[in-house]
């Protein structure tokens, strides 16, 4: 069974950085794709960073410059580093990994609301981050 959670949400001031985890079990992180999506009320699940099977990592522009993804193979725990958190960042935060096989789409979900959507295979049960002014 494959379980990913998710840790290191919170309160943080505008400005100011968190990092989240996400710690896998029965996935390989290692040559996984693996992603962070984010909700905020009353919004569509959206895209924030993922990691290719190659390791490469990319961030929607939303957040380019400003948070990191990255993942450590011997933890097996995929992170996101967000820094210059806006209010507008405010949501719930999801890891996301695998691919659904056979899958033609973009990393994009392809759903409104975030978990057990495509691409993914598999979604943590999320973190919460607020970003107050």
């Amino acid at each position: 069974e494959v379980r990913l959670v998710e840790s290191g949400g919170g309160s943080v001031q505008a400005g100011g950085s968190l990092t989240l985890s996400c710690k896998a079990s029965g996935i390989t992180l290692d040559g996984s794709r693996m992603a962070w999506y984010r909700q905020a009320p009353g919004k569509k699940c959206e895209l924030v960073s993922f990691i290719g099977g190659d390791g490469r990592p990319y961030s929607t522009d939303s957040v380019k410059g400003r948070f990191t993804v990255s993942k450590d193979n011997d933890k097996n725990t995929l992170y996101l580093r967000m820094d210059s958190l806006r209010p507008d960042d405010r949501a719930e935060y999801y890891c996301a990994g695998g691919w659904l096989q056979g899958y033609g789409g973009s990393w994009h979900p392809l759903g409104e609301v975030c978990g057990s959507i495509p691409p993914c295979d598999h979604w943590g049960q999320g973190t919460q981050v607020t970003v107050y002014s």
